[in-house]
């Protein structure tokens, strides 16, 4: 499947990041650094921004919080039950549903997802850079891509186009 048509519009690309309002900068470094492995990139009293590979949350501070019902976002991890152990452990209040859904301590929901069961993918070098090369799509994944023509082995495919 190989678009031919030019658009008078720009081309989303991807999410590079996240902004979350948060109460305070250092708690929410320590909330999500309790279940989640990043790089702190830069912090400060206002704002921390913290990296997985290629992609960020920035944490602003901001203190007129309310929760979310149905807006939220997803963070793709390798292992969803690790997480959903380890935030019991935490006594963070799970959200009921299909998925893994919690509110953090300001508010933001977030739905937590299996990298391997879902259409997003990173790159393989960003994937070895962030140690994580032994992840694999699962067959339901693939032949998700595969119906938009962009499962692993298009490649040569589109660049024949």
């Amino acid at each position: 499947m190989t678009k031919t048509t030019v658009s008078s519009k720009a081309h989303a690309v991807g999410i590079n990041h996240v902004a979350l309002e948060v109460g305070n900068i250092d708690e929410a470094l320590a909330f999500y650094g309790e279940f989640l492995d990043f790089e702190i990139h830069d912090k400060n009293e206002s704002a921390a921004f913290i990296y997985f590979g290629d992609q960020f949350i920035n944490f602003a501070k901001y203190s007129n919080r309310k929760p979310d019902e149905k807006r939220h976002f997803g963070i793709a991890v390798d292992d969803k039950e690790l997480v959903r152990k380890t935030l019991e452990g935490m006594g963070v209040m799970l959200l009921g549903g299909n998925f893994l859904d919690f509110l953090d301590p300001w508010g933001n929901r977030v739905e937590i997802t299996t990298y391997t069961n879902i259409q997003f993918t990173k790159a393989d070098h960003v994937l070895r850079g962030m140690g994580l090369s032994h992840l694999r799509k699962t067959e339901q994944a693939l032949a998700e891509l595969q119906a938009k023509g962009m499962a692993p082995g298009n490649e040569t495919e589109k660049n024949k186009s």
